[in-house]
This record gives structure tokens, sequence and C-alpha cells, in this order.
């Protein structure tokens, strides 16, 4: 184990329900969503989604930025990385690390800009040179598990001496191209998800960016949190579909929970994956009981965003911090009855709870499943 220790101080997020992370909070503890229908190509059916406000998100943009020549996506990861980067100086010792599945690829078919914009290192590199990063951006695109391997891969870059902080972001967008993928596998609901519930049919499509600082210095006079670990198996089952044990999943939990060196019964909240799939939330209910965590206060994020793709995991892992600062473990949303196996403590209604230690799981096609655990400092 590294004698170096890493720590996220703060994160930020962009999403349909709000600009900032304590708007984004706000309209969690009232239960409100941006899942609704929206039409995306003129004379094609409406679709259900969770999707920025275009005329919103141009203005904010204005009103942060004087370069208007960026992508949708591009701008609302910026919104996302700009008050980090306004706190904390970008040094020739830092890394920006760029965590998406698809990036700009709804540009492949757009003629504001060149078919080089849809490239994953162009975008990241337009972001890094923006905000005067002399390294070489890094980017993660592993399905749906990125943003949680994001978090992971900052954690071993410090923890190896080769940065001393990293600004992680990640983003994903509502796109023809996702609505049709997920469309061919009958996968999309025709009502808001529902994770975990009986009458669950699919997921809900939706869109965001997060960021997250990490650093290897204790801040001062904060709460901030330890990565102390963290783990990703393959389990190698299809391409689309989770394993029926939760192979992969069950691993990458007990191998994150031996580097932390705590049991399970000590995990305060686990902020899971929650798809809202039959195939996922079942397998997700197996590894959760292999692993020892059916007591432990759970919930999905879904039901208020839909699925983010390669932004699910930091934007959850952000609110889950939020969380863990306000001591309240958010309801998962649109659950009414468990449709799974192995039965979980799925949050019914908000939850006033001391947590210091949180569990962040995500899992993806390829049978990829990634963990990450935090533990909470107080100043």
């Amino acid at each position: 184990m590294s004698a170096i220790k890493t720590y996220i101080t703060e994160g930020r997020c962009v999403t349909p329900l709000g600009f900032d992370t304590d708007t984004n909070w706000q309209q969690l503890l009232a239960g409100h969503s941006e899942i609704k229908n929206h039409t995306l190509i003129e004379g094609q059916p409406s679709f259900l989604a969770s999707r920025m406000d275009d005329d919103a998100l141009n203005e904010k943009f204005r009103d942060n930025f004087d370069h208007p020549s960026f992508t949708r996506l591009e701008k609302m990861l910026m919104l996302s990385l700009k008050p980090l980067i306004e706190k904390h100086t970008v040094s020739p010792d830092s890394v920006l690390i760029l965590s998406t599945t698809k990036g700009n690829i709804s540009h492949l078919k757009n003629c504001a800009f060149p078919p080089e914009a849809s490239y994953l290192p162009v975008l990241a590199q337009r972001i890094a040179d923006f905000f005067a990063f002399s390294t070489r951006p890094v980017i993660i695109s592993n399905a749906c598990v990125s943003g949680v391997m994001a978090v992971s891969l900052a954690k071993n870059l410090l923890e190896s001496g080769m940065y001393r902080d990293a600004f992680v972001i990640a983003g994903d967008e509502v796109s023809e191209f996702v609505l049709s993928g997920f469309n061919s596998f009958q996968a999309l609901s025709p009502e808001p998800c529902k994770p975990y519930d009986a009458s669950r049919n699919g997921i809900s499509i939706g869109e965001a960016t997060a960021a997250v600082y990490v650093t290897t210095t204790v801040p001062e006079n904060e709460i901030f949190f330890e990565i102390c670990g963290e783990s990703a198996v393959n389990d190698a089952n299809h391409i689309s579909g989770p394993s029926r044990t939760g192979e992969g999943l069950y691993l990458s939990i007990t191998n994150a929970l031996r580097e932390a060196g705590i049991p399970a019964a000590a995990i305060d909240y686990l902020s899971a994956h929650g798809t809202a799939t039959v195939y996922n939330d079942e397998m997700e209910s197996i590894a959760f009981t292999r692993a020892g965590l059916q007591q432990v206060p759970v919930n999905s994020l879904k039901g208020f965003y839909g699925h983010t793709l390669g932004a699910a995991g930091l934007l959850e892992l952000v609110l889950a911090m939020e969380s863990a600062k306000r001591n309240t473990l958010i309801a998962s949303k649109n659950y009414r009855e468990s449709g799974v196996s192995h039965p979980l403590n799925i949050l019914t209604e908000h939850l006033e709870k001391e947590t210091n230690y949180i569990l962040k799981t995500a899992s993806g096609f390829g049978g990829c499943n990634a963990a990450v655990i935090l533990k909470k400092h107080k100043p």
C-alpha cells in the first residue's frame, strides 16, 4: 500500500436540475426530476430523457466565458471545471483526466464543427489548452464505469508521484447515436426509470457533467474525503449483459474494502449504479448481498437524472459526498416495491444519518465493474 494518501476536497456538477452542486442538492431534497419528453430531431418522435435546456446552457456559458466556439458538451464540462480552476492553481504537475463514453460523437454529422471535433483526444485537449494545462490530458472511456475509474486513476497517478494533483471531469450528452443504440437493445423505458422496483422496465437516458479536485495535500478548515480503496474487475460475461452471479462487482467491492482496511459493516452509504434494467439491478442485488452490504442504506440517482453514461459515476460520487457532508441520504426516486431476488435496504425516504464511509459502485457494457470507497474527514 502506498504511503501517499489522496483526497478529494470538493466536487461540482452541471445537470438539467442546476448549474451548481447546491442547486442540485436542493432539487434532490425536493424530489424533482427532469426526465420528460424531448424532441431531438425535427419530425421524429419524442423520447423520454433528462436533457439540458440549450438556451439556459448558452446563457450560462456566455456569463462565464468569452469564447463561444465550443461544442455543447464542452460548454457543460467547462462550466463544471471552472470553479475548481479558480480555487486551485494549475501547475506543471497537474493533470486533467476526462471520463466520457461518446464525447462529441454528435458532431460527426454537425457541419458547425469539423469531424475531428468528435475525437476524444481532441475534446480533452481543447479543454486542457483553454485552462492552460501543460501536461497531456488522460482519457478514460470504459463504458459506464468511466467516472468511477477516473477517480481511481487519479488516485493511482498521484500515489505514483507522477503528478501533484488532478482535475477529474466527466460528461456525456443525449445524442441520436446514444438513443438509437439503447433503443436497439429495447432497453429504453416508456416512463421515468424505476431502479430496483418490481415494475421497472428499462433505463431513462440523461446528460450531465461533473468535476472533482484530487490532491495529496491535506486541506485545512473544511470537510474532505480520502480515497481509501478502489478496484475495477471485468467479469467477461457478455458484451452487454452483466454476470448472473455478480462476480465482477463482488470482487471490485471486496478488493476496495480490503485496500481501505474496513469491513463491509463500516460502510454508511452505498451509492449504487441502479440503471433500472431487469438484469443490472438483479446482478447488483446479488453482488451486494455476497459482499455483506444488504443492510447498508442504498439508493440510485437514475430516477432523478436518468443514466448519464460516462458522467454517472462522477456525478453520483459528487452528490454522495454532499450527502456525507450534510449527513442526509436521498431517497431512491420511483422505488415502491422490491423487484430483485436479494432484498436491499433501498432508501424510500430521505434519511438523516452520520455518514463517514461511502461506497460508490458502477457496472457497464463489456462486463466492466468498479468500486471506490471514500472516508470523510472533518476539520
